[in-house]
């Protein structure tokens, strides 16, 4: 019987978070409905949430908004770890859920520890082996994962890591990635892209052009890296007449200056606005290739057939170069370059499972969850991964 203080909170901070946390609450809710659930939004993130929390109906029940000019990640992680601190003495949760490897990750999952509240880790298990790349994610996920209670890990590999850190195998739970839920949910409504700009642009390409998605953002490629990639964006362009550049330029000024300044005179670049989800979904489903640094498209591309060439040294998702649907390129332009001609050169990839999920991960976590809290059996299974994709 479930009893009556059975109280979940779920915290989120930037639109990845939201996105990948949406369809955890939308199961607890609509499966759960014993369980009380509410979430907060620290507000780390603040203009790029607005559409993605329309796109599925995402109301916090708690907004911290701790977001100021010019703050610090030190400043992030001390209003953050308060504020849900606040958060939790007024509510008094039986469970804390976070998702992937924020500040705003870090922060909740400190104060639910100084607060001894148990704590469950979407997206436990990732990896690099490196603690500054990316940084400061790899650490953020790493003192994590050394508090957590329940680990939902991705994918089986995930899961293997976890364990080879020596957390107990009954704490950790395979569920697949719930970025495949809520990108399954959002291309299922074939929605029209909004964005007149970016829409005539695609609308503007033949057959025999070949549509390119950049996508950058990491803090360790500010300067010097992201300048070569910039460059070896102008070149793809030269190189291959039929290549048409759609690059959605992140607010950081450590991005926008650069990439401006660089590329926003170059033939067959469109440089725009950050895109909202929705759009982006629209983009990856009508490109030929994907040039990006982001770990959330690595996990959403696959959906889609579209490879991946990953701007960076190492990446903690790879399980899709493993499937033969992206490969580290990192940041030097003559490997991009390379590796860009010899995508292009090859037939589309076969739309197949995608490596990272089912689209089921946000009902096994809430079933977990109502198991944990309530003692009841658990009606699902953990994932088993789906079928490789390759070219």
């Amino acid at each position: 019987m479930t009893l009556p203080e059975s109280r979940v909170l779920l915290v989120v901070g930037t639109r990845p978070e939201v996105i990948k946390m949406a369809p955890v609450l939308g199961a607890l809710r609509e499966r759960c409905p014993a369980l009380e659930t509410r979430s907060v939004f620290t507000g780390q993130h603040t203009t790029l949430v607005e559409s993605v929390a329309a796109a599925f109906d995402f109301s916090p029940d708690y907004d911290l908004a701790i977001m100021r000019e010019d703050q610090s990640i030190y400043d992030v992680v001390t209003s953050a770890s308060k504020g849900v601190a606040d958060v939790i003495r007024d509510y008094r949760p039986n469970l804390l859920l976070v998702q992937g490897d924020t500040a705003t990750v870090f922060a909740a999952a400190l104060a639910g520890y100084l607060e001894q509240v148990p704590l469950g880790h979407v997206e436990a298990g990732l990896r690099t082996r490196d603690k500054f790349s990316p940084w400061p994610e790899e650490g953020f996920r790493r003192l994590t994962d050394a508090i957590t209670d329940l680990y939902f890990a991705p994918t089986a590999r995930a899961g293997g890591l976890l364990q080879s850190e020596n957390v107990p195998a009954e704490k950790v739970y395979v569920t697949g990635n719930t970025v495949v839920d809520a990108l399954t949910y959002v291309a299922e409504q074939e929605l029209p892209i909004k964005n007149p700009t970016v829409r005539g642009f695609l609308e503007s390409l033949s057959e025999d052009h070949q549509g390119i998605l950049v996508t950058a953002h990491r803090r360790e490629s500010f300067g010097e890296p992201l300048d070569r990639v910039f460059s070896a964006i102008r070149r793809l362009v030269e190189e291959h007449p039929s290549a048409h550049v759609i690059f959605p330029v992140h607010p950081n000024p450590n991005v926008y200056g650069p990439a401006h300044q660089a590329l926003e005179s170059v033939d067959r670049v469109l440089l725009t606005e950050p895109l909202d989800y929705v759009d982006t979904i629209g983009v990856m489903q009508r490109v030929r290739l994907i040039l990006t640094d982001s770990g959330g498209i690595q996990e959403e591309a696959p959906t889609f057939g579209v490879p991946v060439l990953v701007m960076r040294d190492v990446t903690e998702r790879p399980e899709g170069i493993e499937a033969g649907v992206a490969q580290l390129v990192g940041t030097e332009i003559g490997r991009i370059s390379d590796a860009v001609t010899k995508t292009l050169s090859r037939p589309p990839l076969k739309i197949r499972a995608n490596p990272y999920g089912d689209g089921q991960a946000g009902v096994r976590i809430a079933d977990i969850v109502h198991s944990f809290l309530t003692g009841a059996p658990r009606f699902t299974k953990d994932w088993i991964g789906g079928e490789p994709v390759r070219p």
